[in-house]
């Protein structure tokens, strides 16, 4: 149940006439009353002799009451009450109850006697409009502060009285969504999305490892962004208002926002605290992405950006709350770049990832971004890779690099969920859906390719590795034997033992280190975290040998007794 509390008016006939008029798309079906203040309100919808300026009069009737002067300017309340997608359809007699709840619950109409006047508007399945005059009876103003919070607190009782869907309570920290008018004029424009949810992504995606306010807004003007900054008479900049090319007014002239209305976090105050401990130029690169074959740019950037979100998620739970914030809000940043560098396979899921984090960025716990300046670093050595492709050591490295963000935003609902962040928790929940499936596309080609050497190895040394599987991982052995990429583990523990490495003691390491039980498969999940601590090439296809060390030979089938760290 989701309950909207509109902008006050002054014209409760236009607002009524819209209720029962076709709507912009001839989406209103059958508008009619389903409850009013007395109950016996006329119904213009079903009555042919109830004209709209009949109940109109008596909405306002208290409004003519009063002096002229007296009169509150915008007069007109208005609620909308929607169903969550997948409810079942309501009859008239409960959205009636529903009605009769909200209003008293927001205080238009508290039960006393002497409330405002309202009707219901039904013209839809899924929902009702609520249009009250905000005058009472007795000529005083209702008591309605507050009235989108206490709306929201009713329609929670409302879900579990109906047996309705549960929707996620919020925090007051979510950016504004767009109004139906924004949602309309996109639809009519063939815009995935409102102007300002475009904009906002777009900043985002600006922001995510920048290093001065310079380029910052430079990054925006690059992504084609108009831009006007507000400026002190001290020359000072003390804002910024953006706006899309398109997106005109009805005089043509171009819609902006201010970037603190887009979202909290997007002011020009909140993206100055980022700008700390970044390192301006693109050439520098952690040391666990360097192989002695250097990978592309690309690929190198995603390396680098595996091993600092690892390094992150290994320490988001034994954060202080400060640091933990930055972090998660940093790997939003590494999943805003990756999307707009990501290839054609996965670039709608990681968008529609990105998209969902975001939700779970913003909370009341304020970060602290000295804490996450490797994973702010990571997100600008991708912007600054350049694209990748979707195949080879760019694609393989990326697979990588999804499947620890996958853990990751796991993480991040399991910080939130502790702390009582519904809505937050829900989104990086949903992200992590999102990333499940964009890996999937960027791992299918390497994953493959491993399988079919794997096999080549099984058939040398028969169940050498199955054996030191079931050694170092009794309780995961069966499940991941049963698991069809089990021979790319097999692959990748046989390149990892020729690098010089004991595979076991790896494998136990990498089993050790985050839990499993989330994994659509414990093998793949394997794989990528043995090739990231070996330091091999995410590509199966790349050839690599450590400097001075001799390939080890084939390992030869050997007693179940062996033990972990013990090399053979």
């Amino acid at each position: 149940m989701i309950p909207k509390i509109h902008k006050q008016g002054d014209n409760t006939y236009g607002l009524l006439n819209y209720l029962y008029g076709k709507g912009t798309k001839e989406e209103h079906v059958d508008p009619h009353l389903v409850a009013s203040y007395d109950g016996s309100a006329p119904d213009p919808g079903r009555d042919e002799h109830a004209p709209l300026t009949a109940l109109q009069q008596i909405l306002d009737q208290p409004l003519q009451l009063l002096d002229p002067e007296q009169r509150p300017p915008n007069h007109v309340w208005h609620c909308s009450v929607r169903a969550a997608p997948g409810d079942r359809t309501l009859s008239d007699v409960e959205w009636a109850d529903i009605a009769r709840r909200m209003v008293a619950a927001t205080g238009i109409d508290p039960g006393d006697g002497a409330a405002c006047r309202w009707a219901a508007v039904r013209h839809a399945d899924d929902h009702i409009h609520i249009v009250a005059t905000l005058v009472r009876e007795d000529g005083r103003r209702p008591e309605h502060h507050r009235s989108g919070q206490r709306a929201q607190a009713e329609a929670r009782r409302i879900e579990a009285d109906y047996d309705l869907h549960r929707v996620t309570p919020g925090d007051g920290t979510a950016p504004k969504r767009p109004t139906s008018a924004e949602h309309h004029k996109a639809d009519r424009q063939g815009r995935e999305r409102a102007a300002r949810e475009e904009l906002r992504t777009v900043v985002r995606q600006a922001v995510a490892g920048a290093s001065t306010e310079d380029e910052f807004f430079a990054r925006l003007h690059g992504a084609g962004l108009l831009v006007r900054q507000r400026v002190a008479p001290s020359g000072d900049v003390l804002g910024y208002n953006v706006a899309l090319p398109d997106d005109r007014n009805k005089d043509h002239e171009p819609i902006y926002y201010a970037g603190s209305t887009l979202s909290a976090d997007l002011s020009l105050p909140r993206i100055r605290e980022r700008f700390t401990g970044i390192v301006p130029d693109t050439e520098h690169e952690h040391p666990a992405s360097r192989t002695r074959q250097k990978p592309s740019a690309p690929a190198t950037a995603r390396r680098s950006a595996t091993h600092s979100t690892w390094t992150a998620l290994l320490t988001l739970d034994h954060d202080g709350e400060g640091a933990a914030a930055a972090r998660i809000t940093a790997t939003g940043e590494i999943l805003d770049t990756l999307a707009l560098t990501s290839s054609n396979d996965t670039r709608h899921h990681l968008r529609e990832a990105a998209w969902a984090f975001e939700r779970a960025r913003l909370s009341h716990t304020r970060a602290e971004h000295r804490h996450a300046q490797a994973l702010r670093q990571a997100a600008r050595e991708l912007v600054y890779s350049g694209p990748a492709r979707g195949r080879g050591e760019d694609g393989a490295a990326t697979a990588m690099l999804i499947d620890t963000l996958f853990f990751m935003a796991l993480a991040a609902a399991h910080w939130h969920a502790k702390r009582q962040h519904a809505q937050q928790a829900e989104a990086a929940r949903q992200a992590a859906d999102h990333l499940r499936a964009a890996y999937a596309a960027a791992a299918e080609a390497p994953i493959a390719l491993l399988r079919e050497q794997g096999r080549q190895v099984i058939r040398r040394v028969s169940n050498w590795y199955a054996v030191q599987l079931r050694v170092v991982l009794p309780d995961l052995a069966d499940t991941v034997l049963a698991e069809a990429s089990w021979p790319a583990l097999v692959a990748t523990m046989a390149q990892v033992q020729q690098t010089g490495h004991d595979p076991r003691t790896l494998l136990a390491e990498a089993a050790e280190q985050r839990e499993l039980d989330s994994a659509s498969s414990v093998s793949d999940v394997l794989v990528w975290r043995l090739r990231r601590m070996a330091d091999l090439p995410a590509d199966p296809g790349t050839p690599h040998q450590r400097s001075g060390t001799s390939p080890a030979p084939v390992p030869q089938p050997s007693s179940p007794r062996s033990k972990p760290g013990v090399r053979r």
